[in-house]
């Protein structure tokens, strides 16, 4: 079964290469410095764009390619 991603917010962040995009706890598209095995502990996380996003229960949102919010239906039971 094919799920179909629907753009909520249209950001437009730029990615960098060694940076982890997601959507934080406030609905804004933050970053963190991915792990490479060198050390342990929490990286700095950086807001890069705000937008605010109201989540709602049942869905799933990141970071699309065009590095704007999207979400997608759960698959939850079955």
């Amino acid at each position: 079964m094919i799920r179909i991603a629907q753009k909520v917010c249209k950001v437009g962040a730029k990615r960098q290469e060694g940076f982890l995009y997601f959507v934080d706890k406030n609905g804004n598209v933050a970053r963190a410095k991915m792990a490479r095995g060198k050390k342990k502990g929490k990286s700095k996380i950086e807001v890069v764009a705000k937008c605010g996003v109201k989540k709602e229960k049942g869905y799933l949102y990141f970071v699309d390619k065009q590095g704007d919010v999207s979400r997608a239906k759960m698959a939850r039971g079955r």
